[in-house]
């Protein structure tokens, strides 16, 4: 198991420098990441910095709350593309979700993979906010909208990814969907619990310290 390629290695904190942008593409690289996951102001950086390199570029829209339109995580898509961008992962319009509005989010969620063509897109569900029937719905629209993966959190919530909620999306989405867990995840145990669950990718600002096997401490 090469555990670096599970591994979106991710920087998205509101003081993050130009700086920190190139210390965590050279870490990405230096550790052949699959990808660097960063806000949308970095892509143009972080696509320079990585050409020569197998990691990809994952930026974030609506994020962290999701409840941006969907012409504006649109625009976000189309201007992430153009930076060099070829992984989106978008935030669930979570409080339409929880209006039970399901039209309008499985909307959302179809207009951003169509605006992203042939980049992959990972919805964001920020399962501590949901139920367990809730995360089963929002996969289910999800699986409906086609994208490529269902993600668990932001990192910004009240908590991040637990293992049985992994589990349950991983059920729930079968093999057609890919499952990805982030926040939270701060050792190789943490890792491993995930991919056992049926996690394919990790999000996670800690994957220096967990390809060293130790325990990152601080962030998400």
């Amino acid at each position: 198991m090469k555990l670096n390629k599970y591994i979106d290695h991710t920087l998205l904190k509101p003081d993050a420098t130009t700086t920190d942008i190139k210390q965590l593409c050279l870490e990405a690289k230096q550790y052949d990441f699959a990808a660097v996951c960063i806000n949308p102001t970095y892509v143009l950086l972080a696509n320079e910095l990585l050409q020569d390199s197998n990691v990809n570029v994952c930026v974030v829209v609506g994020f962290p709350l999701g409840a941006n339109t969907t012409a504006t995580k649109v625009t976000e898509i189309t201007n992430a593309l153009q930076d060099g961008a070829n992984e989106i992962d978008m935030v669930m319009n979570i409080s339409q979700f929880k209006s039970n509005n399901y039209d309008l989010v499985a909307a959302d969620m179809m207009a951003c993979k169509k605006a992203a063509g042939t980049a992959v897109v990972k919805v964001i569900l920020e399962t501590y906010l949901l139920s367990d029937a809730e995360i089963i719905k929002a996969c289910q629209l999800a699986e409906q909208a086609e994208v490529d993966f269902v993600k668990t959190s932001t990192g910004f919530s009240k908590a991040g990814a637990t293992t049985a909620n992994v589990k349950l999306m991983k059920e729930t989405v079968g093999n057609r969907l890919q499952v990805k867990a982030a926040g939270g995840v701060r050792s190789k145990a943490d890792v491993l619990a995930m991919i056992a669950g049926g996690a394919t990718r990790i999000g996670t600002s800690g994957g220096v310290a967990i390809m060293q096997d130790k325990t990152h401490l601080t962030g998400y």
